[in-house]
């Protein structure tokens, strides 16, 4: 027996040799795992937005028709929609601090992963960073740990200066925020293909403004990789 890393009820679990796999565990009970809404098609075919067409979406033309911003990020893929369940979860996950609910991610973010990203290969991922004010406050970086479900090196060469909690901004101030990443060691990833990886996908600023940094060094691609789609 093992508690359900949600709701921390009894879940029973039938050992075989695939359970014993790293990642191939079930650490949720049956009634929470069904409140993850994953994400099936149709979607925008940039931000991965649910929608009724195969269109790119509203936000995405705009960002597509801004000549500062055209073609910076390749694409977004994300695993969950974000519905009130997940809602709660990732306030447990991230300004709770429970960095044990990663692994509630594991599977589904891996599978996404191998069936989404089958015609590009990666060079590296780089996890969204935190401020070191905000790292300090948290403890962990949840974005790190989603990237180190990928079979990926990991280069960390982002660095985020302090600045208010992007989930108390309304949705006109993110997308005017200034870009408040810095970059270093452009020659990391000159001519690379990068994934970048974060917890969330809302309006897409802070995504597009750490893919532009990659591209105005040298980057060849940048495309992203999140848990949830807002």
């Amino acid at each position: 027996m093992t508690n359900c890393l949600i709701c921390n009820e009894q879940v029973a679990i039938q050992i075989t040799w695939k359970s014993l796999l790293p990642g191939s565990g079930m650490n949720t009970c049956a009634t929470c795992y069904e409140t993850l809404m994953k994400i099936n098609n149709p979607t925008c075919p940039i931000c991965f937005r649910p929608q009724i067409n195969l269109g790119i979406c509203s936000d995405c033309h705009s960002w597509e028709n801004d000549p500062t911003w055209k073609g910076i990020l390749e694409r977004n893929v994300s695993v969950y929609e974000y519905n009130g369940a997940m809602k709660d979860i990732l306030s447990t996950f991230k300004f709770r601090g429970d960095a044990a609910l990663a692994a509630v991610f594991e599977k589904d973010f891996k599978t996404s992963y191998k069936s989404n990203f089958k015609t590009i290969k990666f060079d590296a991922t780089i996890p969204i960073p935190l401020s070191p004010e905000r790292l300090y406050e948290r403890g962990f970086n949840q974005a790190k740990l989603l990237a180190d479900f990928l079979p990926l090196p990991q280069l960390n060469l982002l660095e985020r200066t302090h600045h208010e909690k992007q989930s108390k901004k309304s949705r006109q101030e993110r997308l005017s925020s200034t870009n408040v990443f810095t970059f270093t060691e452009a020659s990391m990833i000159r001519g690379k293909n990068i994934l970048l990886v974060d917890d969330i996908y809302t309006t897409g600023s802070t995504l597009r403004h750490a893919a532009k940094h990659l591209i105005d060094n040298g980057a060849h691609s940048v495309s992203s990789f999140t848990l949830i789609r807002s």
